[in-house]
């Protein structure tokens, strides 16, 4: 009877220990900042990726991809300048199609809504003629939570080697 009442109370203690713990952990702030820097890090990445692919012959589908990115001064780039995209697009006749090597955030305001990423990547380039063109490169973006989630609010190329004059 002892042993079957010690087991019980070690039984809840268990119990109790335990939704403590998990307590604690849905409600840590850490672990909330962390999700909103996985989030932000996978649709910057997502969005970057994006905007270095694009097929001539469904170009629509390609810009739409854009749009659907960004917010913003660059969304409303991207839509003014739409028509003549497409045109230089579709004379280029050209397919590009990036990989996401690596990325990181660089800074993250979850309060404010705005973060940072550096993205590295890998851009093929297939025009009509000839083999196709591979480049590595780093992108810098700037993130702007809205009521859909993360998207570009600007985009630019990362510096590359020594800048200090």
């Amino acid at each position: 009877m002892v042993a079957a009442i010690v087991l019980a109370v070690a039984a809840a203690g268990a119990a109790g220990w335990g939704g403590w713990d998990r307590y604690e952990a849905t409600h840590d702030d850490a672990a909330a900042y962390a999700g909103a820097r996985d989030d932000a890090l996978a649709a910057g990445e997502q969005a970057v990726q994006n905007m270095n692919t694009l097929d001539h012959a469904k170009v629509k589908q390609g810009l739409d991809s854009w749009e659907e990115s960004t917010t913003g001064d660059l969304h409303k780039q991207l839509v003014d300048g739409r028509d003549a995209f497409v045109e230089q697009i579709e004379a280029a006749r050209t397919v590009s199609t990036a990989e996401i090597l690596s990325g990181a955030v660089t800074e993250l305001d979850n309060r404010a809504g705005k973060a940072g990423v550096m993205v590295a990547l890998r851009v093929t380039v297939t025009a009509p003629e000839g083999k196709p063109a591979v480049k590595e490169s780093r992108m810098l973006g700037q993130l702007t939570r809205t009521s859909e989630g993360w998207k570009l609010s600007a985009l630019g190329q990362a510096p590359v080697g020594n800048t200090a004059g």
